[in-house]
Protein backbone atom coordinates (compact mmCIF):
# COMPACT_ATOMS: atom_id res chain seq x y z
CA UNK A 1 0.00 0.00 0.00
CA UNK A 2 2.64 2.49 -0.46
CA UNK A 3 3.16 5.89 -2.43
CA UNK A 4 5.49 6.08 -5.11
CA UNK A 5 6.72 8.91 -6.54
CA UNK A 6 9.66 9.47 -9.44
CA UNK A 7 10.85 13.20 -9.99
CA UNK A 8 14.01 15.45 -9.57
CA UNK A 9 16.24 15.76 -6.14
CA UNK A 10 17.75 18.90 -6.36
CA UNK A 11 19.65 22.44 -5.02
CA UNK A 12 17.54 25.14 -5.50
CA UNK A 13 18.92 28.75 -5.32
CA UNK A 14 15.86 31.23 -4.67
CA UNK A 15 15.56 34.70 -4.75
CA UNK A 16 12.30 36.68 -3.17
CA UNK A 17 11.58 40.09 -1.73
CA UNK A 18 12.24 38.61 1.25
CA UNK A 19 15.23 36.82 1.47
CA UNK A 20 17.87 34.30 -0.63
CA UNK A 21 18.91 31.00 -0.16
CA UNK A 22 21.60 29.25 -1.98
CA UNK A 23 21.54 25.64 -2.54
CA UNK A 24 18.87 24.77 -0.41
CA UNK A 25 17.05 20.99 -0.82
CA UNK A 26 14.64 21.03 -3.38
CA UNK A 27 12.91 18.99 -6.53
CA UNK A 28 9.56 17.72 -6.96
CA UNK A 29 10.16 14.53 -5.63
CA UNK A 30 11.66 15.84 -2.01
CA UNK A 31 8.96 18.49 -1.82
CA UNK A 32 5.85 15.49 -2.47
CA UNK A 33 8.12 13.18 0.01
CA UNK A 34 7.75 16.17 2.67
CA UNK A 35 4.21 16.98 2.27
CA UNK A 36 3.70 12.74 1.96
CA UNK A 37 5.40 11.31 4.83
CA UNK A 38 3.10 12.64 7.33
CA UNK A 39 0.09 10.83 6.09
CA UNK A 40 1.47 7.25 4.81
CA UNK A 41 4.96 5.54 3.91
CA UNK A 42 6.74 7.01 0.42
CA UNK A 43 8.82 5.30 -2.18
CA UNK A 44 10.99 7.64 -3.95
CA UNK A 45 12.83 7.21 -7.19
CA UNK A 46 15.48 10.36 -8.37
CA UNK A 47 18.88 10.65 -8.96
CA UNK A 48 21.59 13.10 -7.37
CA UNK A 49 24.94 13.67 -8.19
CA UNK A 50 28.37 13.02 -6.03
CA UNK A 51 27.82 16.44 -4.25
CA UNK A 52 24.89 15.79 -3.37
CA UNK A 53 24.22 16.65 0.69
CA UNK A 54 22.59 13.17 1.03
CA UNK A 55 22.71 13.55 4.91
CA UNK A 56 20.37 16.43 4.68
CA UNK A 57 17.58 13.85 3.24
CA UNK A 58 17.87 11.64 6.80
CA UNK A 59 14.60 13.72 8.44
CA UNK A 60 12.69 12.00 4.94
CA UNK A 61 13.70 8.31 5.83
CA UNK A 62 13.05 8.89 9.47
CA UNK A 63 9.67 10.02 8.61
CA UNK A 64 9.02 6.38 6.50
CA UNK A 65 10.41 7.39 2.92
CA UNK A 66 12.28 5.02 1.36
CA UNK A 67 15.32 6.46 -0.24
CA UNK A 68 16.75 3.09 -1.56
CA UNK A 69 15.35 3.74 -4.95
CA UNK A 70 18.07 6.77 -5.41
CA UNK A 71 20.42 6.82 -7.56
CA UNK A 72 23.71 8.26 -6.46
CA UNK A 73 26.07 8.88 -10.02
CA UNK A 74 29.05 10.50 -10.49
CA UNK A 75 28.95 14.27 -11.50
CA UNK A 76 26.81 17.30 -10.32
CA UNK A 77 23.89 17.44 -9.23
CA UNK A 78 20.42 19.30 -10.64
CA UNK A 79 20.71 22.53 -9.78
CA UNK A 80 17.79 25.60 -10.37
CA UNK A 81 18.12 28.96 -9.28
CA UNK A 82 14.95 31.91 -9.82
CA UNK A 83 13.33 34.86 -8.85
CA UNK A 84 9.91 35.85 -7.46
CA UNK A 85 8.89 39.01 -7.81
CA UNK A 86 5.58 40.40 -5.38
CA UNK A 87 3.82 38.50 -7.71
CA UNK A 88 4.94 35.44 -6.17
CA UNK A 89 2.70 32.91 -8.60
CA UNK A 90 5.21 33.17 -11.30
CA UNK A 91 9.11 32.12 -11.03
CA UNK A 92 11.95 33.56 -13.15
CA UNK A 93 14.63 31.10 -13.87
CA UNK A 94 17.83 32.31 -13.77
CA UNK A 95 19.62 29.43 -14.33
CA UNK A 96 19.13 25.71 -14.71
CA UNK A 97 21.97 22.82 -14.80
CA UNK A 98 20.86 19.51 -15.44
CA UNK A 99 23.91 17.59 -14.22
CA UNK A 100 23.30 13.73 -13.47
CA UNK A 101 19.26 14.93 -14.12
CA UNK A 102 19.56 14.77 -17.83
CA UNK A 103 20.48 11.27 -18.05
CA UNK A 104 17.62 10.36 -15.42
CA UNK A 105 16.50 7.13 -16.80
CA UNK A 106 14.17 5.74 -14.09
CA UNK A 107 14.52 2.48 -12.78
CA UNK A 108 12.09 0.97 -10.32
CA UNK A 109 13.46 -1.42 -7.79
CA UNK A 110 11.56 -4.53 -7.53
CA UNK A 111 10.35 -4.20 -4.23
CA UNK A 112 8.72 -0.58 -5.43
CA UNK A 113 6.74 -1.69 -8.35
CA UNK A 114 4.04 -3.25 -6.29
CA UNK A 115 2.84 0.28 -5.53
CA UNK A 116 -0.79 1.10 -4.97
CA UNK A 117 -0.39 5.09 -5.31
CA UNK A 118 1.81 6.37 -7.98
CA UNK A 119 2.82 9.99 -8.59
CA UNK A 120 4.79 10.54 -11.38
CA UNK A 121 6.16 14.17 -10.83
CA UNK A 122 7.30 16.79 -13.04
CA UNK A 123 9.60 15.01 -15.42
CA UNK A 124 9.72 14.14 -19.40
CA UNK A 125 6.41 12.09 -19.98
CA UNK A 126 8.17 9.57 -21.85
CA UNK A 127 9.79 8.75 -18.75
CA UNK A 128 6.88 9.18 -17.21
CA UNK A 129 5.14 6.32 -19.44
CA UNK A 130 8.22 3.92 -19.29
CA UNK A 131 8.05 4.58 -15.30
CA UNK A 132 4.17 2.83 -15.70
CA UNK A 133 5.87 0.08 -17.84
CA UNK A 134 7.82 -0.59 -14.49
CA UNK A 135 4.86 -0.94 -12.23
CA UNK A 136 2.42 -3.65 -11.71
CA UNK A 137 -0.80 -2.74 -11.18
CA UNK A 138 -1.58 0.66 -9.28
CA UNK A 139 -4.42 1.64 -7.97
CA UNK A 140 -4.55 5.30 -8.66
CA UNK A 141 -1.78 7.17 -11.30
CA UNK A 142 -1.20 10.86 -10.26
CA UNK A 143 0.65 12.87 -13.18
CA UNK A 144 1.97 16.16 -13.26
CA UNK A 145 3.35 18.38 -15.94
CA UNK A 146 4.60 21.63 -17.46
CA UNK A 147 4.81 24.46 -20.43
CA UNK A 148 7.77 22.82 -21.83
CA UNK A 149 6.33 18.93 -22.39
CA UNK A 150 2.96 20.77 -23.41
CA UNK A 151 4.97 22.19 -26.16
CA UNK A 152 7.49 20.32 -27.21
CA UNK A 153 6.27 16.33 -26.06
CA UNK A 154 2.93 16.67 -26.80
CA UNK A 155 2.07 13.60 -28.21
CA UNK A 156 3.78 11.72 -25.01
CA UNK A 157 1.95 13.88 -22.92
CA UNK A 158 -1.51 12.97 -24.18
CA UNK A 159 -0.37 8.99 -24.35
CA UNK A 160 0.43 9.41 -20.67
CA UNK A 161 -3.01 11.56 -19.99
CA UNK A 162 -5.02 8.15 -21.59
CA UNK A 163 -3.30 5.77 -18.45
CA UNK A 164 -3.74 8.51 -15.94
CA UNK A 165 -6.66 8.27 -13.09
CA UNK A 166 -5.40 12.07 -11.92
CA UNK A 167 -3.65 14.83 -13.62
CA UNK A 168 -2.69 17.86 -11.42
CA UNK A 169 -1.57 20.95 -13.31
CA UNK A 170 -1.95 24.78 -13.03
CA UNK A 171 -4.13 27.03 -14.81
CA UNK A 172 -1.58 28.61 -17.12
CA UNK A 173 -0.46 25.21 -18.49
CA UNK A 174 -4.28 23.56 -18.86
CA UNK A 175 -4.95 26.74 -20.75
CA UNK A 176 -1.81 26.01 -23.38
CA UNK A 177 -2.43 22.32 -22.73
CA UNK A 178 -6.16 23.01 -24.19
CA UNK A 179 -6.19 26.48 -25.67
CA UNK A 180 -9.37 27.23 -23.49
CA UNK A 181 -9.03 29.50 -21.77
CA UNK A 182 -12.26 28.11 -19.47
CA UNK A 183 -10.99 26.04 -16.50
CA UNK A 184 -14.19 24.17 -16.35
CA UNK A 185 -14.31 23.10 -19.89
CA UNK A 186 -10.36 22.95 -20.08
CA UNK A 187 -11.05 20.27 -17.19
CA UNK A 188 -13.82 18.23 -19.61
CA UNK A 189 -11.55 18.08 -22.37
CA UNK A 190 -8.55 16.64 -20.26
CA UNK A 191 -11.08 14.42 -19.00
CA UNK A 192 -12.16 13.00 -22.19
CA UNK A 193 -8.35 11.96 -22.89
CA UNK A 194 -8.13 9.88 -19.60
CA UNK A 195 -8.35 11.08 -16.41
CA UNK A 196 -11.45 10.91 -14.44
CA UNK A 197 -10.08 13.72 -12.05
CA UNK A 198 -9.00 17.03 -12.62
CA UNK A 199 -7.17 19.19 -9.94
CA UNK A 200 -6.46 22.82 -11.50
CA UNK A 201 -3.73 24.12 -9.31
CA UNK A 202 -3.99 27.95 -9.15
CA UNK A 203 -1.33 29.18 -6.44
CA UNK A 204 -2.77 31.81 -3.43
CA UNK A 205 -5.74 31.43 -5.14
CA UNK A 206 -6.62 27.99 -4.09
CA UNK A 207 -7.45 24.66 -6.15
CA UNK A 208 -10.28 23.04 -8.25
CA UNK A 209 -11.41 19.72 -8.64
CA UNK A 210 -12.95 18.21 -11.18
CA UNK A 211 -14.46 15.14 -11.43
CA UNK A 212 -17.33 13.66 -14.08
CA UNK A 213 -20.19 14.33 -11.44
CA UNK A 214 -18.86 17.49 -9.47
CA UNK A 215 -16.63 20.76 -8.68
CA UNK A 216 -14.90 21.44 -5.58
CA UNK A 217 -12.75 24.76 -5.04
CA UNK A 218 -10.91 24.95 -2.27
CA UNK A 219 -8.98 28.63 -1.41
CA UNK A 220 -5.42 29.41 -0.72
CA UNK A 221 -4.92 29.70 2.90
CA UNK A 222 -4.76 33.32 4.15
CA UNK A 223 -1.01 33.69 5.59
CA UNK A 224 0.39 36.92 6.73
CA UNK A 225 3.90 35.94 5.70
CA UNK A 226 4.96 33.88 2.73
CA UNK A 227 8.82 33.68 1.80
CA UNK A 228 9.23 31.24 -1.15
CA UNK A 229 6.65 29.54 -2.91
CA UNK A 230 8.86 26.82 -4.86
CA UNK A 231 7.64 23.31 -4.39
CA UNK A 232 4.52 24.75 -3.03
CA UNK A 233 2.23 22.09 -5.82
CA UNK A 234 4.43 19.11 -5.21
CA UNK A 235 4.03 19.97 -1.45
CA UNK A 236 -0.54 20.25 -2.50
CA UNK A 237 0.46 16.76 -4.24
CA UNK A 238 1.64 15.28 -1.44
CA UNK A 239 -0.82 16.33 0.84
CA UNK A 240 -3.83 15.01 -1.96
CA UNK A 241 -2.49 11.67 -2.32
CA UNK A 242 -0.81 10.93 0.77
CA UNK A 243 -4.41 11.53 2.57
CA UNK A 244 -6.02 9.44 -0.37
CA UNK A 245 -3.41 6.70 0.38
CA UNK A 246 -3.96 7.01 3.91
CA UNK A 247 -7.92 7.11 4.14
CA UNK A 248 -7.05 3.71 0.71
CA UNK A 249 -10.49 5.58 -0.80
CA UNK A 250 -11.44 7.93 -3.64
CA UNK A 251 -14.93 8.58 -3.30
CA UNK A 252 -15.97 11.72 -3.70
CA UNK A 253 -15.80 12.63 -0.45
CA UNK A 254 -11.99 11.81 0.12
CA UNK A 255 -10.79 13.71 -2.71
CA UNK A 256 -12.56 16.81 -1.46
CA UNK A 257 -10.71 16.35 2.06
CA UNK A 258 -7.68 15.27 -0.17
CA UNK A 259 -7.99 18.61 -1.59
CA UNK A 260 -8.08 20.52 1.70
CA UNK A 261 -5.05 18.76 3.01
CA UNK A 262 -2.99 19.41 -0.05
CA UNK A 263 -4.25 23.15 0.06
CA UNK A 264 -3.10 22.86 3.63
CA UNK A 265 0.08 21.17 2.69
CA UNK A 266 0.95 23.81 0.22
CA UNK A 267 0.43 26.64 2.14
CA UNK A 268 3.01 25.66 4.92
CA UNK A 269 5.80 24.78 2.35
CA UNK A 270 5.25 28.33 1.29
CA UNK A 271 6.10 29.81 4.79
CA UNK A 272 9.71 29.47 5.26
CA UNK A 273 12.30 29.28 2.61
CA UNK A 274 12.87 25.34 0.89
CA UNK A 275 12.33 22.50 2.57
CA UNK A 276 12.35 23.98 6.25
CA UNK A 277 8.63 24.37 7.10
CA UNK A 278 7.82 20.99 6.55
CA UNK A 279 11.03 19.82 8.24
CA UNK A 280 9.68 20.90 11.95
CA UNK A 281 5.95 20.32 11.10
CA UNK A 282 3.89 18.60 13.47
CA UNK A 283 0.58 16.57 12.27
CA UNK A 284 -1.05 18.74 15.26
CA UNK A 285 -0.41 21.90 13.30
CA UNK A 286 -1.73 20.09 9.71
CA UNK A 287 -5.12 19.28 11.65
CA UNK A 288 -5.54 22.48 13.03
CA UNK A 289 -5.07 24.31 9.56
CA UNK A 290 -7.43 21.94 8.11
CA UNK A 291 -9.71 22.84 10.54
CA UNK A 292 -9.16 26.32 9.56
CA UNK A 293 -9.78 25.55 6.68
CA UNK A 294 -13.52 24.23 7.42
CA UNK A 295 -14.64 27.43 8.97
CA UNK A 296 -13.26 29.79 6.91
CA UNK A 297 -15.61 27.71 4.24
CA UNK A 298 -18.42 26.76 6.30
CA UNK A 299 -22.01 28.17 6.01
CA UNK A 300 -25.36 27.81 6.64
CA UNK A 301 -27.78 28.68 4.01
CA UNK A 302 -31.31 30.06 5.48
CA UNK A 303 -34.10 32.39 3.79
CA UNK A 304 -35.01 35.63 5.57
CA UNK A 305 -38.38 35.35 7.24
CA UNK A 306 -41.01 35.77 4.59
CA UNK A 307 -39.48 34.46 1.67
CA UNK A 308 -39.51 30.88 0.01
CA UNK A 309 -37.19 29.40 -2.56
Amino acid sequence: MSVLVVGSVALDTVETPFGRVRETLGGSATYFSAAASFFHEVQLVGIVGSDYPVGSLKFLAERGVDLSGLVHAEGESFRWSGFYGYDLNSAETRETRLGVFADFRPRIPDAFRDADWVFLANIDPELQLDVLEQVRAPKLVACDTMNFWIEWKRDALLRLLERADVALINDGEIRKLTGDHNLTRAARWLQERGPEVVVVKKGEHGAMLFTRETIFFVPGYPLEEIFDPTGAGDAFAGGFLGYLAQVGSTEPEELRRAMVFGSAMGSFAVERFGLDRLKDLSLEEIHARVRSFKEMTSFEHTLPAGVHA
